[in-house]
């Protein structure tokens, strides 16, 4: 039995990084919607399946599942119209941003809060939801998860992040999945802007103890690393720097420093495309075996809490008590792999 995906949103997230890969698939019947049904139709065309008018007719064939590739800014009108359908739909997967109306840039606690009712109503209608977040698919992070487990590094204790807002979503589910959530924030912004944002920094407390910095600026060029990303634990340490960047490992039992990095000829976009062919193999895989998704839809919601409480600590000029203020309520404390 094939599996049927339908696909919301079909410019060029979709056509770049999910219909190559899905096109290919022998299992795998592809639908697609569009507020544009001419962009349907040239998706249609060019990768296999069927165009579709409206999103009842979307959900009437009972998709496996229905991928959310829509621009952030339009993601929660999308979703809201998927979830008032009289046809339910089974399974939601997001881009990343989960919600972010005025860009990921720019992410509000509206957005939160609007990210949070639609998990919500998810969750009441009974439809499960994941999230991307491809860089956790990156062979660096994939290693790196392998040596804290296989080496026990124990729990994290410190961590810094410089990131360019390209790359600030993903980095902050970085974090969440290698420390937990964050218990208190401190944040202030910027003076000076580029391409419209201003820089953002803080200092945090995760729940396990863990503290740290973030800074994100969209003042990083693109030539030059993107992110560079340190996490201290209690028995190693590790640092990541860019897409492509080297896994450096600190290791305190041996006292040695490892060194893994790709070999010559890779670019930092030949890694990136690589890692959404893995995340979607790993999801379809959920699918199949009837599982929970690798990444649920709760990691996006705690992203999204994390930069809600960066701003209101910079609104507000005080430090947030994250899961006090900005609740995520009923959801479980499970955040995937």
């Amino acid at each position: 039995m094939p599996l049927k995906i339908a696909i919301v949103g079909t410019g060029k997230v979709a056509r770049s990084n999910y219909l190559p890969y899905l096109s290919k698939q022998a299992d795998v019947s592809l639908s697609y919607f569009s507020r544009t049904l001419s962009k349907a139709e040239a998706c249609a065309l060019e990768f296999g399946g069927r165009a579709v008018d409206s999103v009842e007719a979307l959900l009437a064939d009972a998709p496996d599942a229905v991928l959310v590739l829509t621009h952030e800014t339009q993601r929660f009108d999308a979703t809201e119209a998927l979830l008032e359908s009289k046809f339910t739909p089974r399974r939601l997967f997001f881009e990343k941003p989960l919600v972010a109306q005025n860009g990921q840039a720019h992410v509000s606690e509206e957005d939160f809060r609007k990210a949070r009712t639609l998990l919500q109503r998810a969750e009441a209608l009974g439809t499960e939801t994941a999230m991307v977040f491809n860089y956790r698919f990156f062979e660096q992070r994939q290693r790196a998860q392998k040596v804290i487990a296989e080496r026990e590094f124990g729990k994290l204790t410190q961590a810094s992040l410089l990131v360019n807002y390209a790359c600030w979503s993903h980095c902050i589910d970085l974090l969440n999945l290698f420390g937990g959530r964050a218990e208190e924030i401190s944040a202030l912004a910027g003076q000076t802007s580029y391409q419209g944002a201003v820089d953002v920094s803080a200092a945090f407390r995760l729940e396990n103890g863990a503290t740290g910095t973030i800074l994100g600026t969209s003042g990083i060029k693109f030539d030059h690393s993107l992110y560079e990303l340190h996490f201290h634990f209690e028995r190693g340490s590790l640092h990541f720097s860019d897409l492509d960047g080297p896994l450096e490992i600190f290791d305190h039992a041996t006292r040695y420093k490892e060194s893994h990095g790709l070999i010559g000829n890779h670019s930092r976009w030949d890694q990136y495309r690589a890692s959404f062919e893995k995340s979607l193999v790993a999801y379809l895989d959920s699918i199949r075996q009837s599982i929970p998704p690798p990444v649920p839809g709760l990691a996006g919601l705690e992203e999204l809490q994390f930069e809600a409480a960066l701003r209101r600590s910079i609104t507000q000029k005080r430090p947030v008590k994250v899961q006090e203020e900005l609740e995520l309520t009923s959801y479980p404390s499970s955040r995937g792999g």
